[in-house]
C-alpha cells in the first residue's frame, strides 16, 4: 500500500495542490459528518466537575452488556465505520482526503512547532492555575509542583532540553502517586507517556525513532480516550449530577439512554484514531467538534484540561499519510486483514475485551477488599463537596481521598 504526499515518518511537508472538484466533494463529506454530530455528547471529564469516590464498587459489566442502548450505539458506529471504509476506497473518499490535505497543509507543515507550542502553553496554563498535578482533578498544596510545570514548559522549545521535559512529565505522574491511588492515575498514564514519548522521539537524531513520534502520540490519545470512556459504563451515577444541572447536554434524551451511548461514542472514536486514514481523520474531526462544544457549558477548565488531546487531534486530522496500518507488526494470517470490513468488528471487539477486562480487573485487584455488600450506589460513588454541592452527601466511612 502506497503513501501519498507524506508519511508519519518524514518531516512534515506541504501536500500538493488538488483540483477544485475534490474540495467540493470534501466539503460535502464534512457537511454530512457535521450533520451527524448533533446526537453526540459534549464531552467533559466528570472528575473535573463532580464529586466522586474512585474506590467505589463499579456497576457490573453485565449491566452494560444487557443494555439495549449500548448495543444500539455499537451498531450505529459499526455502520458508520463500514460505510466510511467503503467510501474511502472510492474517488469520493480520495476527494475528501485531498480536501483535508489542502485545508490542513499549513498546520501539517509546522506540525512539530504546533505540538511543542501546545505542550508549552498547556504547562504554562496549569502553572498559572496552580495547585494541580498535570490535570484539574489532581490537587496539590505543593508550590514546587507548579514551578516544576513551568520548567517543563520552558524545556519543550529546544531539542536539547525536550528529553528533560519528557522526564519531568513522567516524574510528576510518579510523584502524584504519593497522594493518589494508582488506579486513579491510570486515567492519565497513556496521555502522559504519549506526550513524553513524542518529546523524546522528536528530539532524537535517529530518523528511525523520530519517524514514530506522531504514531506514539496518536496511540496514546486513543488509549486515553477509550480508557476514560469506561467510566460511563462503570459509574453512570457519577454523571447524574451534571445531567441534572445541565439537562441540555442530553439533547432531550433520557439520561439512561444518553450516558451509555455517550460512552460508546467516546470509546469508538478513540478506537477510530487507530484505524485507516479516513476513519482516523474523521474521528479526530468529530472529537474536536465535541471537545470544542464542551467548552461553552464547562468553561476554561475543560479547555485547559483537554488541551493536549485537542492539539494531538488536530495533527491526526491533518496527517496526510495514506498508510493504513495501525502498527508495524506482522499479524497472523488467520486474523482479518487490517483495513478490511471484517477487521472492524473484530478489532472493536478485541479493544473492548482488553480494556474492559483491564478496567474492571484492575479495579477489583486494588479495591475489592473495600467493597461492602449491600451499599447503595448513590452513597458510594459520590463524596460531598462544598464546591460542588450537587453531589449527594456520602457517609463519613465511605469517603476517600480522590
Amino acid at each position: 500500500m502506497s503513501r501519498v504526499h507524506a508519511t508519519n515518518g518524514s518531516t512534515p511537508v506541504e501536500p500538493r495542490a488538488e483540483n477544485s472538484g475534490a474540495l467540493k466533494r470534501a466539503a460535502a463529506g464534512l457537511a454530512a459528518l457535521g450533520a451527524g454530530l448533533w446526537a453526540l455528547p459534549a464531552e467533559a471529564h466528570v472528575k473535573w466537575f463532580a464529586p466522586y469516590i474512585v474506590d467505589a464498587a463499579p456497576q457490573p459489566i453485565s449491566a452494560t452488556l444487557t443494555n439495549v442502548w449500548f448495543w444500539t450505539g455499537i451498531g450505529l458506529v459499526l455502520a458508520f465505520f463500514l460505510a466510511t471504509l467503503m467510501v474511502e476506497r472510492t474517488f469520493v473518499g480520495r476527494g475528501i482526503q485531498s480536501g483535508l490535505d489542502r485545508v490542513s497543509a499549513p498546520l501539517w507543515s509546522r506540525a512539530d512547532d504546533f505540538m511543542r507550542v501546545s505542550i508549552g502553553g498547556f504547562f504554562v496554563a496549569i502553572f498559572a492555575v496552580g495547585g494541580i498535578y498535570l490535570t484539574p482533578d489532581l490537587k496539590t498544596d505543593s508550590e514546587i509542583i507548579s514551578w516544576a510545570q513551568l520548567l517543563i514548559a520552558m524545556c519543550v522549545f529546544s531539542r536539547r532540553t525536550m528529553p528533560i521535559a519528557a522526564a519531568g512529565i513522567i516524574t510528576l505522574w510518579v510523584v502524584a502517586l504519593r497522594e493518589y491511588d494508582l488506579f486513579h492515575l491510570l486515567d492519565y498514564l497513556a496521555l502522559g507517556v504519549a506526550v513524553a514519548a513524542y518529546l523524546v522521539m522528536a528530539s532524537s537524531q535517529d530518523e528511525k525513532w523520530r519517524a514514530r513520534r506522531f504514531l506514539a502520540l496518536r496511540w496514546g490519545i486513543a488509549i486515553a480516550l477509550m480508557w476514560s470512556s469506561l467510566e460511563k459504563f462503570a459509574y453512570p451515577d457519577w454523571f447524574y449530577p451534571l445531567v441534572e444541572e445541565k439537562p441540555f447536554l442530553t439533547f432531550g434524551m433520557p439520561r439512561d439512554v444518553f450516558i451509555p451511548m455517550a460512552g460508546v461514542a467516546e470509546f469508538t472514536m478513540g478506537f477510530g484514531l487507530l484505524w485507516t486514514p479516513l476513519v482516523r481523520r474523521l474521528s479526530a474531526v468529530a472529537l474536536l467538534a465535541i471537545f470544542f462544544t464542551a467548552v461553552y457549558p464547562f468553561g476554561r477548565i475543560d479547555l485547559v484540561g483537554h488541551a493536549l488531546i485537542m492539539a494531538a487531534l488536530f495533527l491526526v486530522a491533518a496527517d496526510p499519510c495514506r498508510e493504513a496500518k495501525a502498527v508495524a507488526v506482522k499479524m497472523p494470517n488467520a486474523l482479518p486483514r487490517f483495513g478490511s470490513l471484517a477487521a472492524v468488528p473484530a478489532g472493536l471487539a478485541v479493544a473492548l475485551v482488553v480494556l474492559v477486562s483491564g478496567y474492571w480487573g484492575l479495579h477489583g485487584v486494588f479495591y475489592s477488599a473495600g467493597y461492602e455488600a449491600g451499599q447503595q450506589q448513590e452513597l458510594t460513588t459520590h463524596s460531598h463537596s462544598k464546591e460542588y454541592p450537587h453531589g449527594p452527601q456520602a457517609k463519613p466511612e465511605n469517603q476517600s481521598h480522590h
